[in-house]
């Protein structure tokens, strides 16, 4: 089945040129150049990932942004002309799964496109048997793609979910920032970015977890993180 993708952008000429790029890779596109329409094409098409640009007219992408995460986990790709580390740093505390600068390299957003929807369906539902790790009050099927904490289940995003999968995984073990990144991207980042942090401090603030005296993810200054509480599965 192809792939859906839903570009969100007022720049027509940019929408034309990416539309006819992606469909070379086989993806079925759809183009909004205002966000109500952009929204409305989303509840209509159900899309399998948004492109969405920051600077829109009368609602940025920040706020359609948060629209989307109030209804849909759809995995979100924020392009940005502005390029500041804060637009980062909010779209991804916002929920969105990946973040390019403009002007961008349409082969590598299809790259990045590629990459997030790999790991979006990472975890197919249809699996029988399920993978479970638990620690404490915390338990993750990583199969179905489910966190719970206390019998609840988390509102995680796709790349919350792969992180705490990853430190779960490997409990006790200190992990950098460039092997996070690694590990959930494969794709090289700046040494310096810190978006691992912000994506960390979500997933903290999601655990209930207390940075000061974790139970879960620690901080190891100068290195990166840990995940400190014991770990057991089946």
């Amino acid at each position: 089945m192809r792939k859906k993708i839903l570009i969100i952008d007022d720049d027509e000429e940019l929408n034309k040129l990416l539309s006819d790029f992606l469909t070379k890779f086989d993806f079925e596109v759809i183009t909004a150049n205002h966000p109500t329409l952009g929204i409305e094409l989303l509840k209509m098409h159900e899309p399998h990932l948004v492109v969405l640009d920051i600077m829109l007219p009368n609602k940025n992408g920040f706020e359609v942004c948060k629209v989307i995460r109030q209804n849909s986990q759809t995995p979100i790709i924020i392009l940005s002309a502005r390029g500041d580390l804060s637009d980062k740093v909010v779209g991804l505390d916002l929920g969105a799964d990946d973040y390019m600068p403009k002007p961008i390299e349409p082969r590598e957003l299809v790259a990045r496109i590629q990459s997030v929807l790999r790991r979006s369906e990472g975890y197919p539902l249809t699996v029988v048997v399920a993978k479970t790790l638990k620690s404490h009050e915390l338990s993750i099927d990583i199969h179905k793609a489910i966190a719970l904490l206390a019998d609840i289940q988390l509102d995680l995003t796709t790349m919350e979910f792969e992180i705490l999968c990853f430190f779960m995984n490997n409990p006790g073990i200190t992990l950098s920032r460039e092997q996070v990144v690694d590990k959930i991207r494969g794709i090289e980042w700046d040494s310096v970015d810190r978006t691992i942090d912000v994506l960390v401090s979500r997933l903290r603030h999601k655990l209930k977890d207390d940075a000061k005296n974790p139970k879960f993810l620690k901080t190891i200054w100068g290195s990166g993180y840990r995940f400190v509480g014991i770990v057991t599965s089946s």
